[in-house]
């Protein structure tokens, strides 16, 4: 023992040495975790367990597969118009830089663009996007999931029902395939896929909330799907699929407050865009049935009121004189409870049903009057061409400052008129016209001119070139009463 102490005692420095580098050593391990060169003794490295490549990644699910599916057919939809500039005050001071600091340069004809979604559903390039997306467009061009960009043509549009059809150059294109929208049912899972905000092949999931969605105010035919799946602007045209992969909507709207998703979406059924794409490509425009009947919702109060006993269908409110409806004897007061074999629930129901119809084709109605079920054969007739609510009859809106429509038992429902009232409808009144200063307003009905008795929009006009340069005495109906106004003209 002394020898040893003897040793460490005479060699200090080499004990110093090697407690410093033991010390190393030890803190070399402790961070690399394997000894060095120098280490006499070998530390078994940690077992990793290595994931094959295959396995690395968990099988795509079924939605992950639909999606993949789906993407490639839908596509960009860019529109673009040229618009007027704005107004500016113009004379011989408009160059003045003066004049200019205050009203700006003069800006001349400005370029807008919108920014929208398309369906591609069939392989030589036919398209289904929404009206409102190419609305009034002098250029149109889609891209495809591959970057591919064509000019696309109008084929044909459809305010009505919001639809729009366009046509691709080429062949071989990757397509949706169309489903049954007449079998979707609430709570089925269904993906939308467009282009929200310009971000394309954006895919969201959600529910179908409800189907046959009909008085929203979106459009003119309404039987929308409602779903909870993310819609925003930039989607609109977009496809709504279900599970299996095919198209069962357009993606048309949104309800929202503030401008984005907000848990509510409408899409127009693949059923419904199926006939107007099939009509618009075969024959270049579009015909839809009609009865010549107005119609309105059968509820409790107005049962009661009329004293029935039903409740269920839709009450005949009138009936145009000539029509379909009236020569297969169709009456005021009748109830109509089905048309065919599908049971009517609703107004707008009932509307879709017509407009779907073949015109010349016969559909039984099954209508209930005075307590008793009766059959009703009716040949369907062809819908006429409706002047639009603001289309101004020639002459008539420079020279009086309205513009009108006729009064038809489905714009009489509209306002909550008198059915069977007859007359021309003020559609739009000049802000700063004379008819604006005589107090006439939108929706009143015009029912005479200088006493010469006014049916519809013609009689107005021929009345209004009756009477010249004169003033115009108008016997106008608001809300059920009548008044008298007088547009003076100066002679």
């Amino acid at each position: 023992m002394r020898r040893w102490q003897m040793w460490f005692y005479r060699r200090p420095t080499q004990v110093l040495f090697w407690a410093v580098v033991l010390l190393v050593g030890s803190l070399l391990i402790g961070r690399t975790g394997r000894p060095q060169w120098w280490w006499p003794f070998e530390r078994p490295a940690p077992a990793i367990a290595l994931m094959p490549a295959a396995a690395s990644a968990p099988a795509p699910s079924g939605w992950t597969r639909v999606a993949k599916a789906v993407m490639p057919a839908v596509v960009n939809v860019a529109s673009a118009r040229t618009a007027r500039g704005p107004d500016r005050p113009s004379g011989p001071l408009s160059s003045d830089p003066f004049f200019r600091f205050f009203f700006g340069p003069e800006r001349g004809p400005r370029r807008e663009q919108s920014l929208g979604s398309g369906v591609i559903v069939t392989s030589d390039g036919y398209v289904l996007t929404n009206n409102h997306v190419i609305e009034g467009a002098q250029e149109i061009r889609v891209t495809l999931d591959d970057q591919r960009e064509f000019k696309a043509k109008l084929v044909g549009a459809d305010p009505h029902t919001d639809l729009a059809v366009l046509k691709l150059s080429g062949s071989g294109f990757t397509l949706l395939p169309l489903g049954d929208s007449s079998r979707v049912g609430v709570a089925e899972i269904v993906l939308a896929v467009g282009n929200p905000f310009g971000l394309s092949r954006t895919v969201t999931m959600g529910i179908v909330s409800a189907v046959g969605r009909a008085n929203v105010g979106i459009a003119d035919y309404e039987d929308f799907i409602q779903t909870d799946a993310a819609i925003n602007p930039g989607n609109s045209g977009g496809a709504l699929v279900n599970s299996a992969g095919a198209l069962i909507g357009i993606n048309t709207a949104i309800f929202s407050q503030s401008g984005g998703y907000q848990g509510i979406g409408f899409a127009v059924p693949v059923n419904m865009a199926r006939q107007v794409m099939d009509q618009l490509v075969t024959r270049g425009r579009l015909t839809r049935g009609y009865l010549g009947v107005a119609v309105q919702e059968l509820t409790p109060a107005v049962a009661r009121g009329l004293g029935l006993t039903a409740s269920r269908g839709i009450l005949v409110a009138d009936v145009t004189p000539d029509g379909p409806a009236a020569r297969a004897g169709l009456q005021r007061g009748d109830i109509i409870g089905a048309v065919g074999d599908k049971p009517v629930t609703d107004a707008g129901q009932f509307r879709n049903l017509v407009a779907g119809t073949t015109p010349g084709s016969r559909v039984r109605l099954t209508i209930l009057r005075d307590g008793r079920e009766q059959k009703v054969d009716v040949v369907v007739g062809d819908l006429p061409e409706r002047p639009a609510a603001a289309t101004p009859v020639s002459g008539t809106s420079t020279r009086v400052g309205l513009a009108v429509a006729d009064a038809t038992p489905d714009v009489a429902v509209k306002l909550g008129l008198t059915p069977g009232l007859q007359g021309a409808v003020v559609a739009e009144v000049a802000p700063d016209g004379p008819a604006a200063e005589a107090g006439v307003r939108p929706g009143d009905v015009i029912q005479e001119v200088n006493r010469r008795p006014v049916r519809s929009a013609k009689d107005f006009a021929q009345a209004v070139e009756h009477a010249g340069n004169g003033d115009l005495v108008m016997l106008v109906n608001r809300a059920g009463g009548t008044a008298y106004l007088v547009i003076e003209r100066a002679g």
